[in-house]
């Protein structure tokens, strides 16, 4: 289960641990293709940029550029110097057709909470896209319901420099509307208290998302409902979208 990087991230310990914590992705077995196929990538909310750096690997020639408001994460990915890294968000940058692929990973489009957000950054991506370029990403499907499983009885445990460190979510209840607050606790035996944070995510539904898209020109090409490519359903996990600059 990956969640999207918070503020807490900041936290140098946590930016160690992150790509840890999301070992074993599925999302850039999907992703990772698409990438190698694109000449201009914009990887915005690249986190540690691992997405980045396995394109690269795997033989990626143009132009790859990873956007994050974390500086920690982005020390990390800074361990791969031939990739550009900015720091910043989606509100500080005015690229202007400069991108054929713009990709969002690990649920962070999620974060866009607010509809001044959504709009702000939307319209922002399809500045950035060129002509035919295409945005890609992933939402969690609000009619699975997904968060009724961050429980802290659903904890996740990594080992890490000889010490367990454990990660624990809590819902907020009631959850309201498509918005879930939520609070992460980081603990290890070798520190001396827990990292602990909140955060709050929207979960909108496939009509809302199409809604938000087309007010940007942003056309959906291809929607799925996993990362094998199954057909979007009600009771599909995500909401992965392929859309166009229209």
């Amino acid at each position: 289960m990956l969640f999207v990087v918070d503020y807490l991230f900041s936290e140098p310990r946590l930016a160690e641990l992150y790509d840890a914590f999301c070992a074993g992705r599925e999302d850039f077995d999907f992703y990772l293709p698409l990438v190698l196929s694109a000449k201009s990538v914009l990887d915005v909310g690249c986190g540690t940029g691992e997405l980045l750096r396995l394109a690269r690997k795997a033989g990626h020639t143009g132009r790859l550029s990873g956007l994050d408001p974390a500086e920690a994460m982005l020390e990390q990915a800074r361990k791969r110097r031939d990739i550009e890294w900015v720091h910043g968000d989606l509100s500080s940058v005015d690229w202007d057709r400069e991108f054929d692929f713009i990709v969002m990973t690990g649920h962070a489009f999620q974060v866009l909470v607010e509809d001044a957000q959504l709009h702000m950054s939307l319209a922002a991506i399809h500045s950035a896209l060129t002509e035919d370029g295409r945005f890609v990403f992933e939402t969690r499907n609000p009619s699975a319901r997904g968060w009724e499983a961050w429980t802290p009885d659903n904890a996740v445990e990594i080992s890490h420099g000889g010490s367990v460190v454990r990660m624990a979510h809590q819902v907020e209840t009631p959850v309201a509307g498509d918005v879930v607050s939520f609070t992460v606790t980081y603990s290890s035996p070798s520190w001396d208290k827990p990292l602990i944070s909140r955060s709050t995510l929207r979960f909108l539904d496939a009509a809302s998302l199409s809604g938000f898209l087309s007010g940007a020109k942003l056309t959906i090409e291809e929607q799925f409902g996993d990362w094998d490519r199954h057909p979007l359903t009600d009771t599909s996990p995500e909401i992965i979208t392929v859309a166009r600059r229209g």
